[in-house]
């Protein structure tokens, strides 16, 4: 069995080295784990091959992807375990071996190098700004800088879970609305593709003058089947100058404000992006992080550059001495409720349980009227396409029904 040097930690976080006998450096870590101590490398003795053993992470390069899911079990796991009392470096290991993700281990595993090598765990977090962003990174450090990090990563974690499940139930009630056009459009498709053209010679072969919606069908189809290139390039065209306007300031900020004048949704889409705002900034401030900073990281969680615009207003304000409600009533942005119950938070030294128990009163709000207007939008959209099919059908018969009468 051959000899194998290793390099690890002990439970003081103590430097240790020496000889194993094992298989295989996997083997060789995994028989230094028994012994109690973290192993950092194991080479094999009188060569130069060396493997990071405390978690190796398997394929995939840091191109693998890191779902939301990962980040919250990585999140709500890791509060457990150091609310248990474990030291965090033996926390991340143990995350970073059970962990199913092959993404995750790998930016676990440079975490944990990181932290051992003296950097804050925040600060080695800040280093994957996709899978953990600005609201987590300092939600984090204020975990670290009170002592309560087990607690502030137990409330970021239901603060994350809460988005998922945002996410998840506006997926799954835009699924059957989506289905329904989509079999519609194909059904339209399928007519006008085939069925029209194949009843147009028969069209030609009555020598009658057609029926004004048969022409309208017969002109549309042509037109359709003759340049069917340039609306595929006018749609990519279109496509790409709207990308491109999002992409700027000026653009991004039209369509943002576009969205919340919209009639109704555009009233939804305010409360969305108010409900986004309160539990973001609840959060931030349960955990520790000081208002001002909270606002700050707040801003970039709404998501709407207009709202993001309303709140520098509400910052600038209480930057000069205004409280917070005081700041939202006066940018006239946020509803009443909003501000009434933030008012009622700083009155009762309460104010993070206040905004995030109105978060959830908006996000109930939401679920409501999102599944009333899909009950308005199914029957619209079944109305909508049975009309055109219906003239689809009446285009082609007509002529046919005149030429019978003809005959008779």
């Amino acid at each position: 069995m051959p000899d194998f040097a290793y390099q690890a930690l002990d439970r003081s976080g103590g430097r240790v080295s020496g000889l194993i006998q094992a298989d295989n450096p996997e083997a060789g870590a995994e028989r230094v784990r028994q012994m109690g101590l973290f192993p950092t490398a194991v080479t094999a003795a009188g060569r130069g091959e060396r493997v990071v053993a405390a978690a190796r992470p398997a394929g995939g390069g840091f191109r693998s992807r890191v779902s939301r899911t990962d980040v919250v079990m990585f999140t709500r796991q890791l509060a457990d375990l150091v609310g248990a009392g474990l030291p965090l470096d033996r926390a991340l290991t143990v995350l970073i071996r059970q962990s199913e993700s092959a993404g995750l281990r790998e930016r676990l595993t440079r975490v944990q190098e990181e932290v051992r090598s003296g950097r804050a765990l925040s600060e080695a977090l800040a280093s994957y700004p996709r899978e953990f962003p600005r609201l987590y990174v300092n939600m984090v450090h204020a975990g670290e800088a009170t002592g309560q990090l087990a607690a502030v990563l137990e409330r970021l974690a239901n603060y994350l879970e809460r988005e998922i499940t945002r996410r998840s139930q506006l997926i799954a009630a835009l699924t059957y609305p989506g289905v329904l056009i989509t079999v519609a459009l194909s059904a339209v498709a399928f007519l006008l593709t085939f069925v029209v053209p194949q009843l147009s010679s028969v069209f030609d072969e009555l020598g009658r003058s057609l029926p004004l919606p048969t022409m309208i069908l017969l002109g549309t189809v042509t037109f359709i089947t003759r340049y069917w290139w340039a609306l595929l390039l006018g749609g990519a065209a279109v496509a790409i100058g709207v990308r491109q306007s999002l992409a700027t300031e000026g653009g991004r900020g039209f369509w943002d404000t576009l969205k919340l004048q919209m009639p109704v949704l555009g009233k939804l889409q305010g409360r969305m992006v108010s409900a986004r705002f309160v539990r973001s900034l609840g959060t931030m401030l349960s955990g520790g992080v000081p208002i001002l900073d909270s606002l700050e990281i707040a801003r970039d969680a709404v998501g709407n550059v207009r709202a993001a615009g309303t709140v520098d207003q509400v910052r600038e304000s209480i930057r000069q001495g205004e409280s917070l409600a005081e700041a939202m009533e006066s940018c006239g942005f946020f509803l009443p409720v909003v501000v009434h119950m933030a008012a009622v938070g700083e009155e009762t030294g309460k104010l993070p349980a206040m905004l995030i128990r109105t978060a959830d009163s908006l996000d109930f709000e939401i679920d409501n009227q999102i599944r009333r207007l899909l009950t308005l939008v199914e029957p619209v959209i079944v109305i909508l396409m049975g009309a055109f099919v219906g003239f689809i059908v009446l285009s082609i018969l007509l002529p046919i029904f005149e030429a019978n009468m003809a005959v008779k």
